[in-house]
């Protein structure tokens, strides 16, 4: 069945460049109508300029699409209720969200300023938010939405010189792991994808050039497409890279209960290789099904 995206309207931030260019040009290819959002600023975040949100959707015109540009600073929340607006005066509907814009200021962690580290969460985590928050009446209005979070490896596994990055892009794991609870009823699909790719942001790390070739946008939206389809997942983290594509998961363990009088950091050191065996970990698909696991263990040791 082909993914199509007729009468759609998609909203993507950051995309005037990279992964957000590859994202909307596929998305207009298909037949959505798209907001070609970007601030266009340098990568650290400062400065800004039209000209490649612009430059976006002329070509996606030029193709015969359909396509809207926007230079929205999606840190300000009343500029984004404006956008939002203006997409609903000019097309009545909003069905796609794709949050991708983003900085980078990475710096070890002592060498991290304040500035620094708010700037980041700003952009990935704050706007990402504000964006999505805009645009979920409308959604709910019209029991249809698909919302994408664009997270990292260097949030779900870490990286050196990334504390305000990881932090950001674990935070938007966390929106959309509630997101996709409170819209379930809604039909408003929550997921995340978590790209890697040769752009603008990662082009300090200085690949070989076979191995940028590999490492294309383009080889990451065709995930993109699938999380914001008709028939999308729900509550996904997709990972995309070089034509590889999985899926990652936040598990916990089976753990282990202890009587009172054995609740002690030394019989936790002692049954620590116990309590963290992967057999049975169990992947939860909201908080209080951890709490529920620890007072069914609390009700059997007790019995």
């Amino acid at each position: 069945m082909t993914i199509r995206f007729d009468d759609r309207v998609a909203l993507v931030t950051g995309a005037g460049n990279g992964l957000g260019k590859s994202h909307a040009l596929a998305l207009a290819a298909r037949g959505a109508t798209v907001v070609v959002n970007d601030l266009g600023g340098m990568r650290d975040g400062s400065g800004g300029s039209p000209a490649a949100a612009q430059a976006v959707a002329d070509e996606i015109i030029a193709a015969g699409g359909t396509a809207l540009a926007d230079g929205t600073d999606i840190t300000n929340a009343d500029a984004v209720l404006a956008l939002i607006d203006k997409i609903m005066q000019a097309y009545g509907r909003l069905d796609i969200v794709v949050n991708n814009a983003g900085i980078l200021r990475d710096k070890s962690f002592v060498k991290m300023t304040v500035e620094d580290f708010d700037a980041v969460i700003n952009v990935h985590l704050r706007g990402s938010f504000l964006v999505t928050h805009a645009a979920w009446p409308i959604m709910r209005d019209q029991n249809y939405g698909r919302v994408v979070f664009t997270t990292s490896s260097s949030g779900l596994y870490g990286n050196f010189g990334q504390a305000n990055y990881g932090a950001a892009k674990m935070g938007v794991l966390g929106l959309m792991t509630t997101l996709s609870i409170e819209g379930a009823k809604y039909d408003i699909r929550v997921n995340c994808l978590a790209p890697t790719a040769l752009t603008r942001m990662t082009e300090d790390l200085n690949f070989p050039a076979n191995i940028g070739e590999m490492l294309t946008p383009q080889s990451v939206t065709p995930g993109l497409l699938y999380l914001v389809g008709e028939d999308a997942p729900h509550r996904t983290t997709l990972a995309a890279g070089a034509g590889g594509y999985a899926v990652s998961r936040i598990t916990e363990s089976d753990g282990i209960w202890l009587p009172e009088a054995d609740r002690s950091p030394e019989a936790i050191a002692a049954r620590f290789d116990e309590l963290s065996n992967p057999e049975g970990a169990h992947e939860y698909d909201q908080g209080g099904k951890q709490s529920m696991n620890f007072l069914q263990k609390a009700m059997a040791g007790t019995s």
